[in-house]
């Protein structure tokens, strides 16, 4: 009897241990795959109310959801930080590019204490592979310190480029695993045409057929991040040809139509109002091309559409499909800055020939030499007196086309009102999505930092506490896993953003936002008015003051501060002129028979393209190396230059683009110094024009203001909100502006004589 109990017990404990354990088991573990494009806008895709013919992302969402609320950064570095963290991007240390700022935030290259979800998923027995633009290290392929490179950060295998924008048929920078590669010396990828978008997605297509070969029980995680459509536009022939035609009518008509067709498909509330148009066709001078530029995008678009299609037809035949989750967004809104939307002087057209020495196929180019010469020799044209498309072209399709594809919402890429953080997200996984949901928006708002916490939630891993030591900081996310059968999400904390000094807090229905350091936060309504037509701050300054509260508090916690630009800059560091005496000349060349000088005596690092140093004609303009370029952020300074003009327009020296920046500039024969702070232009311009040798001064003043001076005499002047809070990324450009307008003018090169150009900084008033 005693031996029947104890085996009985045995039985019993065997059993109930056995359930347990089985009951402990989690589900089969899902294949996730994350498709990131970049510089689209939220109504490109057909199932977002574009005209694009997207219809693999669009059966993806028929079988999928689709959030209406989903948010990116704004740009591109952070975006990639952040989603591939869980964290904000200041917490990865990727807060603005892969610029070194010398503060936490600010490094330009992924923290020691963060992880990416690759190293979280691989650690829990999954395979890792990564496709595209990395651009979360600054440590390009030609730099040895490779603790960022994607097989450094969790990843068995990378294919794609390591930095940012590149000529999509001769890339840069690109990497196989840790090998720097060129298309042609590629042992392992050898298409008739290279096209990069098809590259990555043919790229992904061989990993996931491996993995299926492999026979292996791992579940995959696979991050695929195209470059489309990023300017250059440039495209295949037969991709072009499908949209021909397709824009001529100019910007209202498309905005229009895919207005109301967001309406009628229940994507926009009706409520909402279109935002007002940025630009005017009717003032567009070379309509072919400017449609063309859109023609261009579209193609970009479709190919990457293709290139899906390809991913999944592949999942399809390898009895992946079922079991893959697939997340599609975009990295930001749609980008208006002008690159190449003016032409070069020294070649505005095509040549019929080579101009440059030929590089070999071995030759591994680095960024920004891409784009001023084609692998075989000939020049990179850009402007209106070329079409784009080609491989020999480097332009963006504009302010006019990102205000469409942004439809209908305010502002652009590096905002952080909606027009520059609202992304579709499709999220496709036949095994998990009910029924009920499958094909239906999803109006919850959600962030970058969801998308780790979904892929550990779905993939039932773990987040790690510490990475090689260092403490991990923790994960900010919310999943979106009860998203998929229509539950309500469990989010506990607001939404933050912070780039380049734009700002935004959302919390339920209200969202915070402010354009620039210095500018009034603005208060939206987001259920009654998610265009931001109706500023309500002045209405409820309670709500508008608790929410400034959290976000200080947030920005405190996250790296945000210290900060590099604006106000709270000064709070927390030296000021960059504070031990600067006024009137300290900082940079000068002088244009005298011989090499240009600096007042050294010693001859300045630039570039003069196709021009022997020292002559300045009209004919050419001379880039300033970037480690010659003086810091104009958060402080004052002026530009000072003697000429003789032989035009009535032209651009004495820039720098910058659509957010900051400043150019010295003649308009019909009339001085003019223009400023953007925030991407806001402030200008002022002088009554007489000038003649004959001329002295012109543009000043940015520590009591802010700008000052326009012609031969010592003030002639101009007007107060603005604030000094520009950062130095461009753009080099100073002698002789022209190459960058995106800063005065909003589309103005030629400087034609005639120039003596000398000098930058001063100190502590005018005036």
């Amino acid at each position: 009897m005693k031996h029947t109990v104890i085996g009985l017990l045995s039985f019993l404990c065997a059993f109930f241990f056995g359930q347990s354990i089985q009951a402990a088991e989690p589900p089969t573990r899902p294949n996730i795959i994350v498709i990131l494009t970049d510089d689209m806008g939220y109504s490109d895709l057909g199932c977002y109310g574009g005209e694009i013919q997207t219809p693999t992302l669009d059966n993806l969402a028929a079988g999928g959801i689709r959030f209406t609320q989903f948010y990116n950064t704004a740009r591109c570095c952070p975006t990639r930080a952040s989603l591939l963290t869980g964290l904000h991007p200041h917490q990865a240390g990727i807060g603005h590019m892969t610029d070194d700022r010398k503060l936490p935030g600010f490094t330009g290259d992924l923290l020691p204490s963060c992880v990416t979800i690759a190293e979280a998923l691989k650690t829990s027995g999954y395979a890792t592979y990564a496709l595209g633009k990395w651009h979360v290290t600054k440590f390009s392929t030609d730099s040895d310190k490779r603790d960022n490179w994607p097989t450094r950060r969790g990843f068995d295998h990378y294919y794609g480029l390591i930095s940012g924008a590149t000529n999509y048929f001769e890339p840069a920078t690109l990497l196989r695993n840790e090998t720097p590669i060129s298309p042609m010396n590629d042992p392992q990828y050898k298409p008739d045409e290279y096209y990069l978008t098809t590259a990555i997605s043919d790229n992904a297509v061989r990993y996931l057929n491996e993995h299926a070969r492999s026979k292996t029980e791992k579940p995959f995680f696979m991050y695929v991040a195209f470059t489309a459509a990023h300017w250059p536009m440039q495209a295949r022939p037969q991709d072009i040809a499908k949209y021909e035609g397709r824009y001529d009518q100019g910007y209202d008509p498309i905005r229009q139509a895919r207005f109301e067709r967001m309406r009628s498909m229940g994507l926009l509330d009706p409520r909402w109002e279109l935002t007002p148009k940025t630009n005017e066709w009717d003032r567009v001078q070379n309509k072919a091309w400017e449609s063309k530029c859109m023609e261009v995008f579209a193609a970009m678009v479709d190919s990457m559409d293709q290139g899906v299609g390809s991913i999944v037809s592949a999942l399809k035949e390898n009895g992946q499909y079922e079991d893959t989750v697939i997340f599609y967004l975009q990295d930001n809104g749609a980008c208006a800055e002008g690159v190449g939307r003016q032409s070069r002087q020294d070649y505005p057209e095509r040549v019929d020939k080579p101009v440059y020495e030929p590089y070999p196929p071995e030759k591994i180019l680095h960024r920004r030499e891409e784009d001023r010469r084609t692998r075989d020799g000939f020049p990179v044209i850009t402007g209106e007196k070329v079409m784009p498309g080609p491989r020999d072209t480097f332009i963006a399709y504009g302010q006019g086309w990102a205000n469409v594809s942004n439809t209908p919402f305010r502002e652009f890429k590096h905002w952080i009102h909606e027009g520059g953080i609202s992304t579709p997200l499709i999220v496709h996984a036949p095994s998990l999505i009910s029924e009920s949901m499958k094909g239906r928006f999803y109006n919850e708002y959600g962030q970058l930092v969801d998308i780790m916490a979904t892929c550990l939630d779905l993939a039932g891993a773990g987040y790690p506490e510490n990475r090689d030591g260092v403490s991990v900081t923790p994960l900010q996310g919310t999943s979106l896993k009860p998203a998929l059968t229509g539950k309500t999400l469990d989010r506990k904390k607001p939404l933050f953003w912070e780039h380049e000094g734009n700002r935004a807090i959302r919390d339920g229905k209200w969202k915070l936002v402010a354009k620039g350091p210095s500018a009034p936060w603005e208060l939206y309504d987001m259920e009654v008015d998610r265009s931001e037509m109706n500023n309500v701050a002045g209405d409820h300054p309670e709500i508008a003051g608790k929410m400034v509260s959290q976000w200080e508090n947030w920005a405190n916690k996250s790296n945000v501060f210290p900060w590099p630009w604006g106000k709270y800059q000064r709070k927390f560091r030296t000021k960059i002129d504070e031990n600067v005496e006024p009137d300290a000349l900082i940079f000068e060349m002088r244009f005298e028979n011989g090499p240009l000088k600096d007042s050294s005596g010693v001859a300045n690092s630039f570039t003069i393209d196709g021009s022997p140093l020292g002559v300045f004609d009209g004919k050419t303009w001379i880039t300033i190396e970037k480690s010659d370029a003086f810091e104009c952020g958060d402080a004052p300074w002026r530009v000072e230059a003697e000429i003789i003009a032989e035009a009535p327009d032209g651009v004495i020296m820039s720098q910058g683009g659509l957010n900051h920046g400043y150019s010295l500039y003649l308009k019909d024969g009339k001085p003019a110094f223009a400023v953007r702070i925030g991407g806001e232009i402030h200008s002022v311009t002088g009554e007489y024009r000038i003649e004959g040798n001329t002295t012109l001064s543009g000043t940015l003043t520590s009591k802010k203001q700008l000052v326009l001076q012609v031969n010592g005499k003030t002639v101009a002047q007007k107060n603005v909100p604030d000094l520009i809070y950062d130095t461009p990324v753009d080099p100073p450009i002698v002789g022209n502006d190459l960058s995106g307008k800063v005065s909003g003018l589309d103005l030629p090169a400087f034609k005639g004589k120039m003596k000398r150009i000098a930058v001063y900084r100190g502590g005018w008033t005036f």
